[in-house]
């Protein structure tokens, strides 16, 4: 009897054992991955701030390319 007992409890401590030891991995990755993708959202958000302030420097880019092309047609009639 008492070696039933014995073998039940060796076999709750390497279940609880192999259970703690899966959580803790799993945790791990589950960190390691919540670390990367917090990364990701912070690139993800610089490049949004940058964004607009592209698109206003290719606006303004675009105007004085205009202007320019305006000044050369000018240009051209009065020749």
């Amino acid at each position: 009897m008492e070696q039933n007992i014995l073998v039940s409890l060796l076999s709750l401590i390497g279940t609880l054992v192999g259970t703690l030891g899966g959580i803790l991995v799993s945790q791990r990755l589950t960190n390691f991955r919540l670390e990367q993708l917090e990364r990701e959202v912070r690139e993800h958000n610089n490049f949004a701030r940058r964004m607009p302030v592209v698109e206003e420097q290719i606006r303004v880019a675009n105007h004085r390319i205009a202007d320019l092309e305006q000044k050369a047609e000018r240009k051209e009639g009065t020749m």
